[in-house]
This record gives C-alpha cells, sequence and structure tokens, in this order.
C-alpha cells in the first residue's frame, strides 16, 4: 500500500475540521448545557447528537466483533461512499475502478466528485479477474470498487480474486458487503488487520430491515477512520436513526428469526422460478434477492407493475439483458408473485 498521505487529497490532509460543542466537552459530567445554541425545551429532541455515535457503536461492536475505533457510522452508506471520493480522489486527475455490472451509487458519486470511473466487465458467471480489474489501473487510480454479494447479480465475488486484488493494488480497496448477513462467506471486515488498505461497507437497510432510519457503515484501520471523521459533517447520523439503531441490535433474536426466514424462503422461491416457462436462466444467489433472465423482461415487469408486484428491471444494465432482479418478500408476497408469473402469457 501506498504511504496513507500520499493517497489523500492534499487539501484534505491540511484540512482544519469544524470543532462542535460536543466534540469540546469530554470526560466531565455536567447538568447545565449552554454552549452549544441549543433551545432548552422540548426534551429528548432539543439536544445535539452525538457527532461520534459512542453508544451505538459499542453495541454495534458487539454484533459485528470489530471495535469501535475501526467503525464510522454514517447517513446510509451512500454518505460513506461520496466520503471515499471526497477524501482520496482528485477531481479531474485521479480515477477509480470498479467491476461491472454493480451497484449504481459508486458511478453516480465519481460523476459528482468529477472523479473518471472506469469499468471491468465480470465474466459470464459474473466472476471477477483480478488481473484484468489490476491491468485497469494506473498510477492516478485511488480506489477499486467491490461488492459482495454483488447488487444486481447476487452471488458472492471468488474470495481468492478479492484477495488478490487487496494484495496487488496498492491504493485503496471498498468492499461492499452490504448483503453479507445472507451469504456463507467469512465477512472481509474480520481481516481489516491483515490489509491496512481496505474499506468494508455494510448497513442496516437489507438483514437488520431498517432501511427507513438510513444508518451505512464504513469499517476500515483508525487511520482511515480518523479521516471519514475529519471530512463528515458535524451530525451526520441523527438521534432518532441512533436510538432506533441501538433499539434493534438489541433484538438478535429477532433479527436472526428473519434472516432464517428469508433464506428459507429463497430456498423454495428460486427454483420455483426457474421452473416457470418465462425464466431462461436463473443466476447464483447469496443474497436476499436473485437475478434472473427471462424471456422478454420489459413485458413481464409491466405485466406484474399492472398487478400492483413491482420488481427491478435491469434488462438495460450490462451483461444482464432481459434480466430482473427479484427481492425475497413475505411467504404471502412470493406466492403472490408465483401466481402472477404463471399466469403470465406473451
Amino acid at each position: 500500500m501506498r504511504n496513507l498521505e500520499k493517497l489523500v487529497r492534499p487539501n484534505i490532509q491540511r484540512l482544519t475540521p469544524y470543532s462542535c460543542a460536543r466534540d469540546e466537552f469530554k470526560g466531565r459530567e455536567a447538568h447545565v448545557f449552554i454552549d452549544a445554541n441549543e433551545n432548552p425545551y422540548n426534551t429528548n429532541f432539543n439536544r445535539y447528537p452525538d457527532p461520534l455515535q459512542e453508544e451505538l457503536k459499542a453495541e454495534l461492536a458487539k454484533v459485528k466483533d470489530v471495535p469501535a475505533e475501526y467503525m464510522f457510522l454514517g447517513n446510509g452508506s451512500d454518505e460513506a461512499i461520496d466520503l471515499v471520493y471526497r477524501i482520496f480522489c482528485e477531481p479531474k486527475e485521479d480515477n477509480v475502478v470498479a467491476i461491472a455490472p454493480t451497484y449504481g451509487m459508486y458511478k453516480v458519486c465519481a460523476d459528482i466528485n468529477d472523479v473518471e470511473y472506469r469499468t471491468v466487465l465480470l465474466n459470464e458467471n459474473f466472476q471477477l479477474d483480478a488481473d484484468k480489474l489490476l491491468a485497469a489501473c494506473d498510477a492516478h487510480t485511488k480506489v477499486i470498487w467491490m461488492c459482495s454479494p454483488n447488487n444486481p447479480t447476487g452471488n458472492c465475488l471468488e474470495r481468492k480474486q478479492i484477495v488478490k486484488v487487496l494484495k496487488g493494488f496498492d491504493g485503496i480497496v471498498v468492499l461492499d458487503e452490504a448483503y453479507s448477513d445472507f451469504a456463507q462467506e467469512r465477512p472481509f471486515r474480520y481481516e481489516l488487520p491483515q490489509y491496512p488498505n481496505l474499506i468494508v461497507l455494510n448497513t442496516m437497510s437489507k438483514a437488520w430491515a431498517s432501511a427507513a432510519i438510513r444508518l451505512g457503515m464504513a469499517f476500515a484501520s483508525p487511520e482511515i477512520i480518523a479521516l471519514f471523521n475529519k471530512v463528515k459533517y458535524p451530525y451526520n447520523v441523527n438521534q432518532l436513526t441512533q436510538k432506533q439503531a441501538v433499539e434493534m441490535l438489541h433484538s438478535v433474536q429477532k433479527f436472526q428469526q428473519w434472516l432464517s426466514i428469508i433464506i428459507t424462503e429463497r430456498a423454495h422461491l428460486v427454483p420455483a422460478v426457474a421452473e416457470l416457462p418465462i425464466c431462461q436462466k436463473m443466476y447464483p444467489t447469496d443474497a436476499n434477492f436473485f437475478l434472473v433472465k427471462v424471456t422478454d423482461a420489459d413485458s413481464i415487469y409491466h405485466y406484474l407493475v399492472e398487478r400492483g408486484i413491482i420488481v427491478r428491471n435491469r434488462n438495460r444494465v450490462e451483461l444482464c439483458g432481459n434480466c430482473l432482479r427479484i427481492t425475497i418478500g413475505t411467504p404471502q408476497e412470493n406466492c403472490e408473485l408465483l401466481s402472477a408469473l404463471r399466469q403470465y402469457r406473451p
């Protein structure tokens, strides 16, 4: 890995972060807070939230088995994605390399930050070739983006290929593990001490059934986390989100129950869809969704919309011609989907 100072944008190195009132007050008990220009009324909502989410990180550390100092929390994973560009990529000068197809926000954030976005197509089995990914890099490549299980394909990337990228690239490698709870692979967040250039993304939106609270995570070395905290907005995770996340983390048994139901439903729904006449190819999945190639994705998509069933049409995504991405729903929702697809006539 290149020296971290060489990877960070010079203006970020020089940046003096905003110091909020709650950052400056540490280590003592107090009962009168007249430091932050807050309204003293409307208790529970009148105070600014903890800017570093210390209570929530302590709970996450127990569940994720990652020390709090290796953890950044943001307004969804999208905040962490954007911060990677703002910290490491000089606009109009640096570039990033990503697998394709994959999650669209990596490119959107590249475009917003005016950073060149290079793609390397996965193979016909939606697996990456580490050598091709590394060959697309040059002296101005700051970041490589990967997602496993990948979106929209659903499959885990081969571990040995991910490791080859981590060992072969001297910049930052971001591995998005938003769907890792649905897979059998060991999460790479446990490997952070071995790979100082690795950033692992995760979220409360998927397995924890908490998309509405918008809580994303980035796991990385304390040095990289310090850069995230330097650049982020002071109160980026609101108090309602922090409180609800803590409550959810106290409900591990419920989380495990939901996870078990979804995985069981996946095992039933995927082969059932694969047997339908409209199915041309069913791709393997390790996520809470699957990608299926059908006879006419546009027609089937609109047919389902007319029946109040919304899936994702990926027909225009590279390598995903005539493909639909379908999320595993409740048993009742899955039955309704199957019933509708069985009645479809071209």
